[in-house]
């Protein structure tokens, strides 16, 4: 008789088990049907003819169309991609979105020309901004073959702190650490319980050297290495810094020939500030040496970048940072509500509600529209405030793999 009990109990539980993945494939099947629209993107790239006259830009400077953003992961990217879109959208530029429902490319798969929605050998794009795993050979597959790269990087300690924070509830290798801080017990003894191919570990470390493309658990002292950041500054034009954000989008506006208009922005897929908890010393120090490939990286991009800013000029850097700072301000002033950032639950417009990570407490912010715009002002601002999955989609991204996991969790309260 107990066995029939346990029997009935182990049946009835499997039975539920078997429940909720009819119901969550079903959903599934329902999204996908409702969401999955090819999107055929144009064959061909903007090009300018003739190149526009501004009074403000030299005559013999000419706006750069074809761009390759590396998106980097926690280091500012997401409000960079605003900028590109908005941009691009003003523009007519052709935008190259991710296929197969993603908002990435397919990461952390390396980069596959496969990878982009409607491509074909005789397709060209000017944008590539989304999340990849860069592989320059792959990269250059993609009509124009000549275009100008740029990406941007942060301090590894305070990149590993919010990439941990971030991703940490989908990267199994956390789950079993001891303790209540989770991320303290993973850097003191980091061997114990990392494994270089396990799902998601390229979270875990040097984050920024595998987004270019490299392997994360070279030894930092390796001969290749100083080749390897040589070749990346010859490839890209400018490496930002999220430390130096102001200052970087004034380089970027000089390189691509761009407006001050062009570069406006607020901070997008950002925590509230009370929820960064910032690293003692001790965890400062165990973080960089665990990430050593990513600090060496940043050091010698450090290094360049300041290179640039004395090229630039000091004083005409001031200027620029004092003109790009009051107009963030008064565009703060204009269009959100309250002049500030609000946590993404109180949000009130879904067209403006930020993606939330799992288990991330709904501590990344996001903004209100003022009340009473109208007309063009309120497209600016509503441009400027849009998170990047609901922009990518408004530009004929098709992003019904997002979709479908938004209503499974939102079924899951995950």
């Amino acid at each position: 008789m107990k066995f029939w009990k346990i029997f009935l109990w182990s049946w009835k539980g499997l039975h539920r088990i078997l429940l909720i993945v009819a119901i969550v494939m079903s959903l599934f099947i329902v999204l996908f049907t409702l969401y999955n629209n090819h999107f055929s993107p144009p064959s061909s790239c903007a090009r300018q003819s003739p190149p526009p006259v501004s009074p403000t830009v030299p005559t013999t400077c000419s706006p750069h169309w074809d761009l390759l953003f590396l998106k980097t992961h926690k280091t500012g990217s997401s409000t960079l991609l605003n900028i590109l879109l908005r941009y691009s959208e003003r523009h007519g530029l052709t935008f190259a979105f991710p296929s197969g429902g993603r908002h990435d490319f397919y990461y952390p798969s390396f980069f596959s020309p496969t990878f982009v929605s409607g491509y074909s050998p005789s397709s060209c794009f000017n944008v590539l901004a989304n999340h990849m795993r860069f592989d320059a050979g792959e990269v250059e597959r993609i009509p124009p073959r000549e275009r100008l790269y740029f990406t941007i990087l942060r301090f590894p300690s305070h990149l590993f702190e919010s990439s941990f924070r971030y991703y940490g509830p989908i990267i199994p290798l956390t789950w079993s650490l001891p303790g209540p801080d989770k991320m303290a017990t993973f850097l003191h003894q980091p061997w114990a319980f990392y494994r270089p191919g396990a799902f998601n570990a390229h979270y875990l470390r040097n984050l920024q050297f595998f987004d270019l493309g490299f392997d994360k658990d070279m030894d930092p002292s390796h001969p290749a290495l100083p080749g390897i950041l040589r070749s990346i500054e010859e490839r890209f034009s400018l490496v930002m810094l999220m430390e130096y954000f102001d200052e970087s989008l004034v380089l970027l506006k000089d390189v691509l020939c761009w407006e001050l208009e062009d570069i406006l922005y607020l901070p997008h897929n950002s925590r509230e500030q009370e929820s960064v908890a910032p690293l003692v010393p001790k965890m400062e120090e165990l973080a960089l040496l665990w990430n050593h490939l990513d600090y060496l990286l940043y050091r010698h991009f450090n290094h360049t970048f300041w290179a640039k800013v004395e090229t630039f000029g000091r004083l005409r850097m001031a200027q620029e940072l004092a003109r790009l700072r009051w107009a963030n301000a008064k565009l703060v002033e204009a269009c959100v509500e309250g002049g500030r950032a609000v946590r993404g639950g109180l949000v009130r417009e879904a067209s403006l509600r930020p993606w939330q990570p799992v288990g991330g407490d709904g501590t990344i912010i996001g903004y209100n529209l003022k009340h009473g715009l109208e007309g063009p002002q309120r497209q600016l601002c509503q441009d400027i405030l849009t998170p990047e999955l609901q922009y990518m989609s408004r530009m004929g991204a098709n992003l019904w793999r997002v979709k479908v996991w938004a209503a499974v969790r939102g079924i899951l309260r995950w």
